[in-house]
């Protein structure tokens, strides 16, 4: 990651947050420090900016992006620059699992979106993946819910809508195995997912 890149695009992108109107609420809810999962709807390819620009510049975010997209140099060195990084969907692809671990022990924030694609307006959510709760389990951070709205909606300049809730309960899961307890805690998480996006609609 390139934080020389990381701040630059914050400042170029300050426009975009002036058009739509960002609009943030519950960043009382998000940890002062530490890495943490940040798990999401997705609704737009832009809804990482959305999640991260209110953040921005206290907090890093990194994500993982599917590996066709670094296939070409430029994008490649964009979304490096930028803090993703690779992962293969649809199999156990332990570099991208170690690469996010490592990227949680350093403190930084790492989004994911459990429905695992985008979701199109009067979709219903897809069944969620657990990679998130698996995570946050496996480096001991918090996961953290939160919901967007609006970032789908470009043409019409409506408002962007994002909230973040409080850390999903997850100390009641130790003990359980480890497959177990990310099921239970992606069922907490969805359902405050649910919650955040209908405050927000």
């Amino acid at each position: 990651m390139d934080v020389r890149f990381y701040y630059f695009v914050g400042i170029a992108s300050w426009p975009a947050r002036l058009l739509y109107r960002l609009q943030a609420t519950g960043l009382q809810n998000l940890p002062p420090s530490g890495g943490f999962v940040l798990a999401s709807n997705h609704i737009s390819a832009l809804d990482p900016w959305a999640l991260g620009y209110p953040l921005w510049p206290r907090r890093r975010l990194r994500w993982m992006a599917k590996v066709e997209l670094f296939q070409r140099w430029w994008m490649r060195t964009m979304l490096e620059a930028g803090g993703a990084f690779p992962v293969r969907r649809g199999e156990s692809d332990q570099r991208a699992i170690m690469k996010a671990v490592e990227v949680l022990r350093e403190s930084d924030v790492l989004v994911m979106f459990p429905e695992g694609t985008r979701r199109r307006e009067g979709q219903t959510p897809p069944r969620p993946h657990t990679g998130a709760a698996r995570l946050a389990l496996a480096a001991h951070v918090p996961l953290v819910p939160a919901a967007l709205a609006g970032t789908a909606r470009l043409r019409r300049l409506e408002r962007w809508r994002v909230a973040y809730g409080r850390p999903v309960a997850m100390e009641d899961l130790v003990g359980l195995g480890h497959r177990r307890a990310a099921e239970i805690a992606t069922e907490r998480l969805m359902e405050e997912i649910a919650t955040l996006e209908a405050a927000i609609a």
